[in-house]
């Protein structure tokens, strides 16, 4: 099987417009949860959220360009755009065929779709724009970036809720392993922050009107964020014959499905994908030393979370770090796991751990090594990502340093 090598990344979150700043905003464990400025904001309960305040999308595409772009899609776009440059990689003709993109999203053009409800229902147009379907629909962002880098492989996004990342960076390793592929963008983005989005999200009763504070005792909710990240994912022979400076290498991935419940997670199966990840890399759960936290700071989640990190490391635990940096950008929902990986690459090149900030108050039922509020430098090695989606859809990721 080939190895499979991170050779650039990119990324736009509330912590920054980029991947380097929003890394700063890990380091720093800073606070990008905010006030929401959207339109009818005072029709909303929760008025708080992971924002990239000040964003125009006029700042970075043309009109033309515009007219065809969601605003998940120019995430995705700016991010790639990044991760490309770092990787300095050129796409040759031959490349270009054994180069592809996958992305996650849940919501796709939530934006387009909340827009154009207005439209014809609220105002009572009896028409849309032409390219109200090329925005809105899921595939949009990983069509525009294949297009954008001439990538004629493989190009496709999944949707599985809040493990829509980590299932497409699975899979995107999973192509380059198998020698499919040489080369793969991969991550996921997400603009859910419209006014319908908010609405739906409030219906269920999980969100936070005041802080996200995953493993707190007074943790109250999530709180949604927005944002993308994009990694070049490459073949190590192929990086290295070029090169390439290489972050971080993907060692393991796995999936599985609790197959028992539509919104409440379940231990075993989270259980099973972590021992998977670890499975399919080689590797015995005393090398882990970090884990990023799904960690949404509901009490269900981040119990269930750390039963299952305690169910598979069993004394080894307690050695651990786990955080979970949701509470600095809030859920990005299909692109969260993408902005979270940043995390991951940051404790293993850099010797950073990101930490979860909004901790107040010990949980019993959580009680492992959360990196409360403050970074933390640590030499780490091996670190995994967990991403645990409604649906009982969950996804781990293993990387390691090189």
């Amino acid at each position: 099987m080939k190895r499979v090598v991170i050779t650039g990344q990119g990324a736009i979150s509330s912590l920054g417009t980029s991947a380097i700043a929003t890394m700063e905003g890990m380091r720093e464990g800073r606070l990008g949860i905010s006030d929401l400025v959207i339109r009818d904001v005072d029709r909303l309960s929760v008025k708080i959220g992971g924002q990239v305040h000040g964003y125009d999308g006029a700042d970075y595409f043309s009109r033309q360009e515009l007219v065809l772009y969601d605003k998940f899609t120019q995430f995705a776009l700016l991010s790639a755009k990044e991760a490309m440059t770092q990787s300095g990689l050129d796409i040759s003709e031959n490349l270009s065929l054994r180069s592809g993109v996958i992305m996650g999203t849940a919501g796709g053009g939530l934006h387009t779709q909340d827009e154009n409800y207005r439209n014809v229902y609220e105002a009572g147009k009896n028409r849309v724009h032409p390219f109200v379907v090329p925005r809105l629909m899921m595939n949009a962002a990983a069509s525009h970036v294949s297009m954008t880098y001439n990538l004629q492989g493989p190009a496709y996004t999944v949707a599985t809720a809040c493990a829509s990342s980590n299932h497409a960076m699975g899979q995107a390793f999973h192509m380059i392993r198998s020698g499919a592929t040489d080369v793969m963008l991969t991550g996921g983005s997400e603009s859910m922050l419209v006014f319908g989005g908010i609405k739906a999200w409030e219906g269920l009763r999980v969100m936070s009107k005041d802080a996200c504070r995953p493993f707190s005792a007074n943790r109250n909710g999530m709180v949604q964020g927005e944002g993308a990240a994009v990694f070049v994912f490459e073949e190590y022979e192929h990086a290295k014959a070029r090169g390439a400076e290489i972050l971080a290498e993907v060692i393991g991935f796995a999936m599985t499905s609790d197959a028992a419940d539509i919104v409440t997670p379940n231990q075993v199966g989270a259980a099973r994908a972590i021992k998977g990840a670890l499975l399919d890399a080689g590797l015995n759960g005393d090398e882990v030393g970090y884990i990023n936290a799904h960690g949404t700071g509901t009490t269900v989640n981040d119990k269930t979370e750390c039963a299952a990190v305690r169910d598979v490391f069993g004394t080894h635990a307690d050695k651990l770090m786990m955080s979970s940096t949701k509470s600095m950008h809030g859920h990005l929902i299909g692109g969260t796991g993408a902005v979270e990986m940043l995390a991951c690459v940051m404790a293993l090149r850099d010797g950073v751990i990101a930490p979860t900030i909004g901790y107040e108050q010990p949980d019993p039922a959580c009680d492992l090594d959360v990196v409360p509020n403050i970074a933390r430098d640590a030499k780490v090695n091996v670190a995994l990502s967990n991403a645990f989606a409604f649906g009982g859809l969950n996804a781990v990721i293993a990387l390691r340093s090189i």
